[in-house]
């Protein structure tokens, strides 16, 4: 047998690679734009930047250092210049992709960082591999400007795993619901009726006002703002607004609210306040053929009958009085059990030249 020479011996010494195969090297030279690796061959590795991430403009001084240890596929093993291509990026990404599989597989929950934001959606990478979650899945609520996720990190589960086609979609607004369904049982549970709560108006309609009680949204309808008269919710509240309110029922996952305290109620001491004989001021608060409401105080109308509204005759309300107007009147009538309360002007015209006379 014939004895190899030194450079046979050496060549035989060092490994052989091919295309496609998995190496390891320890850097030996790192650039802004390129790694060089020592992968154990008759020549250097080189992983360029567009093979180490997605990322452009990343400085490749930045992200690793002479003596590290590094993985990378094998993509040309001779680039012309007697040099091997590498890629991180690529076996990062095959490795994403089987992370990715088994997430999806276990419903995992994951956290990645916003890289993109396109019209339709934004863009998370998971180990150089690109997942897209779309604008109606992002959050549980519509996000008209998706800007504001740029860089930041999320939670996600993958809904949908096709690598094939490179589609692997996340879902960030199923983490979301299922986290507020949890915060709404927990403060059901909790929740009594006549419970004084504080909650931020969330929304207002022209029936009433959402409140948002943390985490879960009540009822605050126009009925319920005030014991005076309320015309509009939109001259009351404004989304933001912190308002104290008390759970008037439970219905399900209905709340009911209300802002009419009984401490509040203009009825307490009624009898005392609308005892007939007083001469109380209001302002007219709507009007019919038969006599003109006066609110008295907040939530408390009296009726003025058209009888009574001057000691000359009156065809109608509206002939005299308008809506807004101010009055003063005379009690003439008081019944606490159906609340019902009588004015006068006339009375009180004619107790005047009453004592006009005796004078």
């Amino acid at each position: 047998m014939s004895e190899m020479s030194f450079e046979q011996m050496l060549e035989e010494s060092i490994k052989t690679i091919r295309n496609g195969e998995v190496v390891e090297g320890t850097v030996i030279d790192v650039k802004p734009e390129e790694i060089v690796l020592n992968i154990g061959y008759k020549a250097d590795g080189i992983i360029s930047r567009n093979e180490y991430t997605n990322e452009p403009n990343v400085d490749l001084t930045t992200v690793v250092k002479v003596g590290d240890t590094m993985e990378a596929k094998v993509i040309k093993i001779n680039d012309g210049e007697g040099q091997v291509l590498l890629s991180y990026r690529r076996l990062a990404a095959e490795k994403g992709s089987k992370r990715l599989q088994e997430a999806f597989e276990n419903e995992e929950v994951l956290t990645a960082k916003v890289t993109q934001v396109l019209n339709g959606g934004v863009c998370v990478n998971v180990d150089e591999t690109r997942v897209f979650i779309p604008a109606s899945l992002v959050s549980d609520s519509f996000e008209k400007d998706l800007s504001k996720f740029k860089d930041q990190e999320i939670e996600f589960v993958i809904t949908e795993f096709d690598p094939r086609h490179r589609r692997i979609i996340g879902n960030r607004k199923k983490l979301l619901v299922a986290k507020k369904a949890e915060t709404q049982k927990e403060l059901l549970e909790k929740l009594k009726v006549n419970d004084v709560v504080e909650g931020t108006v969330k929304n207002v309609t022209d029936f009433g006002a959402f409140i948002d009680l943390g985490g879960v949204d009540g009822l605050l309808h126009i009925s319920e703002m005030s014991w005076g008269r309320v015309e509009s919710p939109k001259k009351v509240f404004k989304v933001g607004d912190k308002v104290k309110v008390f759970v008037k029922e439970i219905n399900g996952s209905k709340i009911a609210l209300s802002k009419k305290f009984d401490e509040e109620n203009p009825w307490n001491n009624a009898e005392e306040k609308f005892a007939v004989g007083n001469i109380v001021k209001g302002k007219v608060a709507r009007m019919t053929d038969f006599g003109a409401f006066v609110e008295i105080a907040p939530g408390v109308d009296a009726l003025l009958h058209v009888s009574q509204i001057s000691k000359d005759h009156v065809e109608k309300p509206s002939d005299v009085l308008s809506v807004g107007q101010d009055v003063e009147a005379k009690v003439v009538d008081f019944n606490v059990e159906e609340r019902k309360i009588s004015l006068s002007v006339k009375a009180l015209t004619e107790n005047s030249e009453e004592v006009e006379t005796e004078e």
